[in-house]
Formats: C-alpha cells, structure tokens, sequence
C-alpha cells in the first residue's frame, strides 16, 4: 500500500507544492537503489522524489536545499524540504517556473541566486518566501543568449565573488570575437564587474574550492566526434586568474585538436591535474568536508558523472572519487555506481552537495529523485 500511495502522488510532480515519496529499496517508480554499489559501510537512501529534471543543488543556512533544472519541468526552481529533520524530505515546492533553464542556483546572504542561460537572477529573503511564488530581481542580464553550452553551473568564491561560466557555444570552434565565450567569469553579487577568471574552457557544470588552499578545482567536458575514447572529460585547478586550459587548441594532457591545434604545445596551457573519462560528462564536484565519512575521504573530491550519449559503449553514469595527495590528483575510481545497468541507464547523476550532518545527496536528472549517501562503520 505504501508503494502504491507513493506512486500516485509522484504522479503529481509539476504541481507547485508536492509530497516527497520515500519507501524501500527498489520499490519507488523509475529508482532501483538494489542496483547501486557503494564501498563498504555506505548506504543509499531516497531523498526527495518528483524533483522533475533535479540538476544542480544548493543549501540555505537554513536546511533547505534548492535545485535547479534544465530540460524538463518548464523552467522550474525548486526548494526540497526536510521539515520534521527525518532525512527525507516533506516537501518539494516549485518556488519558479518558466525560466530559460535555470540549472545554476547558489545561497548567499539571505538570497538564493539563479542562472538562467544569460541572465542571473536573485530571490532575496527566500527562507522566508520560498512557499509564496517569490519575486525575483534581475542582477545581470548580460551573458551570451546561445542554448549550445548556455546553461550553467554558479557558485560564490572565497573571495565573495560569484562564478558564472560562459561555455562554448559549439563542439569545437574559436570564437576569439568575444573572450567570454569558454571561461569561467566572475563579478560581484550585485552583477557589476564581471571579468573572465579562466578561460579554453569548453564547458564545466561544475566547480568548487579547496577547503585549504581556497583554489579552484573544476571539470570540463572534452569535445566530441573524435571517437570513443578521445579526448577525455577534465578536472582542472586553477589557482591563479588568468589561466588557459587549452580549448580549442589542447586537449587533455596530450592530444592536440586535429582543427585547432596545428602549431600549439602542451607547454603553452594548464593541463588538466587529471584525465578522467572520454565522455563520461563529469559534471557537478564538492570536496567532501563533512565529518561522517571515513578520514580518508576528507577533503577528497567527489565528481558525478552524468553519462556519455556518444560512444558505441556507454560509460559514465556514477560518482566518482578523486584523491589528492597536495596538488596532485593521484587517484580516479567509483565512489558509487549502478545507475548504468549493461547498455540502459535509469538514472543520470548530476550534482553532489556535502550536507550539515556529513552526508552527501546525489541529484539525478533522468530518475527525477535526490538520493542520500550515509556511512556507519562495518
């Protein structure tokens, strides 16, 4: 009876204010969390259902995660609830819709920010007004219009600056017209000052800094139509402005691109601190700084990979695990995997996010569900 109660309320899942479903293993429509591998002592759980297109995520002070999306739901935002602080969410409100995918959200002073594909919005006092249809002010709304690449990924940096990237609005192409196309940019929270922090940067969904060193750390996806297996997805740090990764000239650690890269050298750009799959679209990535995970993963990096569309074998679909050793990426391997079942997926990670208690939720684009990691000791 559980199962069926919740089925037929996730059915509603474009309404403004939804039940979140919960139940167990391998009874929820479209989530098979029997199929999901963690190392040992690691558990899966469901968050939060009906979070139609859940993409990437961020969390107020206050406990509410809010979540942005691309494709489906009509332009949605929403606003995940654990009201009763069960680890389940209670509630999944639609706080915006109609928006030109409004993937990048990001908390800062009271006001939760969005980034449509040219604009970045600003919901102030949005705690207090999430459940009301709250009005948004408009900070900058001078970013490229191109859909190609046009969504993005934000955050606020250390140095109380928002990051908004502008990626590339091709495959593989120069548009040297304009220096903010493949970068990472950044202004104030107000919108004024923007400037390219980075740039030969194809297209990263997401970034974060080390909780040490306070350096940039982002992955990139690599260019397609050059087979299978090249060139490979990036995890790059820049610890300085004005850095060049290499797009469209240099992919990798070593390949140059067959259109771009005729006269160019490896020595000329920031390689990548590590090669990470050929197309597995490695999107959203936190350093893990909670204090439930074992020791080793402290201040490791975890990267969800969202999955390739362009090889003759898929891969991708996991969250997988970096450790740093200093700078030095010295490891890459499943933190958690089985969203890929043969050739079918059904589900697509999208954006990871370390919570107050030290667990990590998991978004999932193509299951429309938030999922949370847990670990006790064996």
């Amino acid at each position: 009876m559980k199962t069926i109660v919740c089925r037929l309320f996730c059915s509603f899942a474009l309404l403004t204010v939804m039940p979140a479903c919960s139940g167990a293993a391998g009874t929820l429509e479209g989530v098979h969390l029997d199929s999901l591998k963690l190392p040992p002592g690691f558990k899966i759980d469901v968050y939060a259902t009906g979070v139609t297109d859940a993409r990437s995520m961020a969390l107020s002070p206050g406990g509410i995660l809010f979540v942005g999306t691309r494709e489906g739901g009509d332009g949605q935002v929403y606003a995940v609830v654990d009201s009763n602080k069960d680890h389940r969410a209670d509630e999944v409100v639609v706080i915006a819709k109609g928006l030109t995918q409004p993937n990048g959200v990001a908390f800062h002073d009271g006001a939760l920010y969005v980034a449509e594909i040219s604009r970045v919005l600003r919901f102030d006092n949005i705690e207090a007004t999430f459940r009301n249809s709250p009005q948004y002010t408009v900070v900058n709304d001078t970013f490229p219009t191109d859909e190609h690449h046009g969504w993005k990924f934000i955050a606020l940096g250390p140095d109380g600056l928002l990051y908004v990237p502008v990626g590339a609005p091709c495959n593989i192409c120069l548009r040297d017209d304009d220096p903010r196309y493949a970068s990472i940019m950044r202004m104030k929270p107000d919108g004024s000052g923007p400037e390219v922090f980075a740039s030969g940067i194809r297209n990263t969904v997401g970034f974060s800094w080390h909780p040490t060193t306070q350096e940039l750390w982002f992955t990139d996806n690599g260019r397609d139509m050059l087979g299978d297996d090249l060139p490979p997805d990036e995890l790059n740090r820049a610890p300085k402005a004005g850095l060049h990764f290499g797009y469209p000239y240099w992919h990798g650690l070593s390949i140059p691109d067959p259109d771009f890269g005729e006269g160019h050298s490896a020595a000329e750009y920031t390689l990548p601190a590590r090669e990470l799959g050929p197309h597995v679209a490695a999107l959203g990535m936190r350093f893990y700084t909670g204090g439930m995970f074992p020791a080793e993963y402290q201040n490791q990096i975890l990267i969800a990979e969202h999955g390739s569309w362009n090889r003759s074998k898929p891969i991708g679909y996991r969250v997988m695990l970096v450790k740093l050793n200093g700078n030095e990426a010295v490891s890459y391997e499943p933190f958690a995997e089985g969203w890929l079942q043969g050739s079918q997926a059904w589900g697509r990670p999208v954006d990871v996010q370390v919570m107050p208690d030290g667990a990590l939720l998991i978004s999932d684009d193509r299951a429309n569900a938030i999922y949370r990691v847990t670990y006790s000791a064996p």
